[in-house]
Protein backbone atom coordinates (compact mmCIF):
# COMPACT_ATOMS: atom_id res chain seq x y z
CA UNK A 1 0.00 0.00 0.00
CA UNK A 2 1.24 3.65 -0.74
CA UNK A 3 -0.30 6.94 0.47
CA UNK A 4 0.88 10.59 1.24
CA UNK A 5 2.09 11.53 4.71
CA UNK A 6 2.76 14.56 5.23
CA UNK A 7 3.17 15.57 1.81
CA UNK A 8 5.61 12.92 0.75
CA UNK A 9 4.82 9.25 -0.89
CA UNK A 10 5.08 6.53 1.74
CA UNK A 11 4.83 2.91 1.09
CA UNK A 12 3.30 0.46 4.18
CA UNK A 13 2.68 -3.00 4.96
CA UNK A 14 -0.72 -4.17 4.81
CA UNK A 15 -3.81 -2.56 3.78
CA UNK A 16 -6.26 -0.44 4.89
CA UNK A 17 -4.79 -0.03 7.70
CA UNK A 18 -6.32 2.34 10.58
CA UNK A 19 -5.40 5.23 11.79
CA UNK A 20 -3.94 3.75 15.26
CA UNK A 21 -1.94 0.78 12.88
CA UNK A 22 -0.68 3.56 10.63
CA UNK A 23 0.51 5.53 13.97
CA UNK A 24 1.97 2.37 15.58
CA UNK A 25 3.60 1.24 12.35
CA UNK A 26 5.45 5.16 12.47
CA UNK A 27 6.42 4.54 16.12
CA UNK A 28 5.53 7.82 16.74
CA UNK A 29 6.06 8.69 20.09
CA UNK A 30 4.48 12.16 20.81
CA UNK A 31 1.40 12.05 23.44
CA UNK A 32 -0.20 15.08 21.66
CA UNK A 33 -0.39 13.92 17.92
CA UNK A 34 -3.49 15.27 15.47
CA UNK A 35 -4.39 13.07 12.16
CA UNK A 36 -5.77 14.25 9.30
CA UNK A 37 -6.97 12.10 6.33
CA UNK A 38 -8.11 13.15 2.79
CA UNK A 39 -8.37 17.04 4.80
CA UNK A 40 -10.82 15.36 7.23
CA UNK A 41 -10.26 15.92 11.21
CA UNK A 42 -9.73 12.34 12.96
CA UNK A 43 -10.78 12.50 16.40
CA UNK A 44 -8.92 10.13 18.81
CA UNK A 45 -11.68 8.06 19.92
CA UNK A 46 -11.98 7.40 16.00
CA UNK A 47 -9.13 6.44 15.35
CA UNK A 48 -9.39 2.62 15.64
CA UNK A 49 -12.36 3.06 12.90
CA UNK A 50 -10.96 5.58 10.33
CA UNK A 51 -8.97 3.79 7.47
CA UNK A 52 -6.07 4.33 5.90
CA UNK A 53 -6.25 3.57 2.39
CA UNK A 54 -4.15 3.12 -1.22
CA UNK A 55 -4.09 6.71 -2.30
CA UNK A 56 -5.38 8.34 0.79
CA UNK A 57 -3.41 11.98 1.87
CA UNK A 58 -2.78 11.45 5.89
CA UNK A 59 -1.05 14.21 7.91
CA UNK A 60 0.66 13.38 11.44
CA UNK A 61 0.84 16.78 13.65
CA UNK A 62 2.60 16.70 16.77
CA UNK A 63 1.49 19.39 19.37
CA UNK A 64 3.94 20.91 21.31
CA UNK A 65 2.81 23.42 23.90
CA UNK A 66 4.97 25.25 26.24
CA UNK A 67 5.38 28.93 27.39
Amino acid sequence: MQFILNNRTAPFEGENLTVNEHVKQKNYTFKLLVTKVNDKLVKINEQDQVLVRDGDRVEVLHLISGG
